[in-house]
């Protein structure tokens, strides 16, 4: 089920060193949406074996896990609906509603609600998880994909692919009450976990922008190069940020790689190989590693978050694309 990529024999080594030292060893559950193949892939954190596929909606993309980790949301994007899963049987409790084609979503800290991303009818659906409702339908500009909410639950992000903006909402009142102009194709938002800096991700404008979201002032732009990749194929779209700031990670699309930017300096200090077209990204939750899905390659890379290194490919459904890790 696994190709070794990179320095696996140090990776076991390591597990074997954990157990011989008494160190904790922590399991995590590894939830894997394939895009083409209706299904979810779950994986093993601890032997890094899949544990089983299972079939949902058509077009499953965006997913993530309540706080508690009892309950696993997916878009399904030609269903117009949000899936919820009981993650240890991956049984189907019910759905949500979620407006035409969701891609993706993000969950309030507190767990409720949801900000789903319409990219058919411009709008953020704001639903209730508890009640199943929705609580507002807010435009915003035209394709909104990425989403994200400020660690204080305050501030709701939303990026418009086509619009080329990022649209501050107030979680309270769910009006806009800001607008930041990226570059094109603006992809994903990822907030610092202290709420300081925001990045969001420009898909053809090849940038990350580095953004102050008291004010909106763009700080830095963050672009990527690298020998025998052409330009246009360096194609940010998912960010991840370690909880310390220390490093960002972003996924480079059809250039097969995630670049790895210095939190201080913001500059690009690795380029690491993935599978093919890297999408998005997900850490574990003690973040010693990053789980990568590769769409094209059919399968996830984890990247050794400490050593910077891709240590393992595993191979998933089809056209991987979303990728959640279970909280414990």
């Amino acid at each position: 089920m696994i190709k070794p990529m990179i320095k696996p024999l140090r990776l076991i080594l390591g597990f074997a060193a954990a157990l011989l030292t008494g160190a904790p060893a922590f399991a995590y559950t590894i939830y894997v949406t394939n895009e083409k193949g209706n299904s979810v892939t779950v994986i093993d954190s601890e032997t890094w074996e899949v544990t089983g596929t299972y079939d949902v909606g058509q077009r499953p993309r965006g997913i993530t896990i309540s706080p508690d980790g009892k309950e696993l949301y997916i878009c399904t994007s030609d269903e117009d609906l949000v899936e919820v899963y009981d993650p240890v049987s991956m049984k189907m409790l019910h759905t949500l509603p979620s407006g035409p084609d969701p891609e993706l979503f993000v969950l309030h800290p507190s767990g409720n609600p949801l900000y789903i991303a319409n990219e058919d009818d411009n709008l953020v659906t704001v639903v209730d998880v508890k009640t199943h409702t929705v609580l507002a339908e807010i435009p915003v500009g035209v394709e909104p994909e990425g989403m994200a909410v400020s660690p204080d639950g305050l501030v709701v992000i939303n990026t418009s692919e086509t619009t080329n903006m990022a649209h501050f909402i107030n979680a309270e009142t769910f009006e806009i009450f800001q607008n930041v102009l990226v570059d094109n194709r603006p992809r994903f938002a990822e907030f610092t976990s202290d709420g300081s800096l925001l990045f969001v991700s420009a898909e053809i404008g090849g940038t990350v922008s580095v953004i102050d979201p008291s004010n909106g002032e763009i700080l830095h732009k963050v672009s990527f190069e690298e020998p025998g990749i052409p330009p246009e194929a360096l194609q940010p779209v998912g960010v991840r940020v370690t909880q310390d700031g220390k490093h960002i990670f972003v996924a480079l699309g059809p250039a097969n790689r995630v670049a790895v930017i210095d939190g201080e300096s913001f500059e690009v200090i690795e380029y690491l190989l993935v599978g093919q077209r890297v999408w998005q990204m997900a850490f574990t939750p003690d973040e010693k590693y990053l789980i990568t899905t590769n769409g094209n390659s059919n399968d996830v890379s984890v990247i050794d978050v400490a050593e910077l290194e891709v240590i393992l490919s595993i191979p998933v459904g089809e056209q991987p694309w979303g990728v959640v890790v279970s909280p414990e």
